[in-house]
């Protein structure tokens, strides 16, 4: 039930339930992802780079000596439940079960999102773009060419490339005449009202959350882009919701289970950008 529905049928209310605004999951689909997964943790493999040597004439071989390692996702189980009063049911006009449905469903996306975060930001990459980067502390082209230069220069692939970003720092680069303007930007940031994709990285916008989002430390907010290769989602449970009938209870119960894990692959394609989310860009 939500145990506070007793407030929802005090009166006659519409039929249609206007939800409290809740993110849904935005990061499926942008890192490596493993389902079926039996067990509680799963490996992904990481071969390392090749180097050609010269051949000399009928001399023997050398092997490269190519490094092989793993890194290990460990899964965890999270559920979302809530009970529906029967009796509740019928002093409201709405169908509070399949209301609840939709709760259940995006808190389970926005933790799986958060399982993604929190292992691309604590895989220790050495590559940074600190706030002092540009020509202050804010979102701005400087920092995100940065950030393209840094990929490019290992390697990655340019596409299949990602970044998260906050509200703050969407408004703080649609500030820049480039990321705007159609000279420079095919998407039109501002007649779309989004910047969607940009010098090779999709963007995806994580609203302030609960789970906790991007961290946040006084002002400074650390935004994250990534190689889709350098992160793995191991799920051994994808996003399900079940509803079963309590007796005991003369209740519902609709629940969400989840369980899954992520592990950062190659902290080299992986970086974090730094920016002071308190700096006003006016344009």
């Amino acid at each position: 039930m939500s145990a506070l529905i007793s407030t929802a049928f005090v009166a006659q209310f519409d039929a249609e339930v206007k939800q409290a605004y809740q993110g849904l999951s935005r990061l499926m689909g942008s890192v490596r992802t493993r389902t079926g997964v039996v067990g509680s943790t799963h490996r992904f493999p990481k071969i390392g780079k090749g180097l050609a040597q010269p051949r000399v004439p009928q001399s023997d071989v050398t092997p490269m000596n190519t490094a092989h390692s793993n890194a290990t996702a460990t899964l965890a189980d999270w559920a979302a439940p809530e009970y529906t009063d029967i009796f509740d049911q019928q002093k409201v006009n709405f169908d509070e079960r399949a209301q609840l449905v939709k709760v259940v469903a995006g808190a389970l996306g926005r933790r799986l999102d958060q399982i993604i975060i929190d292992a691309a930001d604590g895989v220790g990459t050495t590559l940074l773009v600190p706030s002092t980067v540009g020509t202050n502390a804010a979102m701005d082209m400087t920092k995100l060419r940065r950030t393209r230069k840094l990929l490019d220069a290992q390697g990655v692939p340019s596409t299949g490339c990602h970044f998260a970003w906050s509200a703050a720092a969407k408004e703080q680069l649609l500030g820049s005449t480039p990321a705007t303007s159609s000279d420079f930007n095919t998407a039109r940031a501002l007649v779309n009202g989004e910047l969607n994709e940009f010098l090779g990285f999709k963007f995806h916008l994580i609203e302030d959350r609960d789970e906790g989002g991007l961290t946040l430390v006084g002002t400074d907010r650390t935004l994250l882009a990534w190689h889709e290769d350098a992160v793995g989602l191991a799920i051994g449970i994808n996003m399900s919701t079940e509803i079963n009938y309590i007796a005991e209870k003369t209740s519902w119960l609709t629940t969400g289970k989840l369980s899954a894990g992520a592990v950062g692959i190659d902290a080299l394609g992986i970086v974090e950008i730094t920016i002071d989310e308190s700096v006003a860009i006016t344009s």
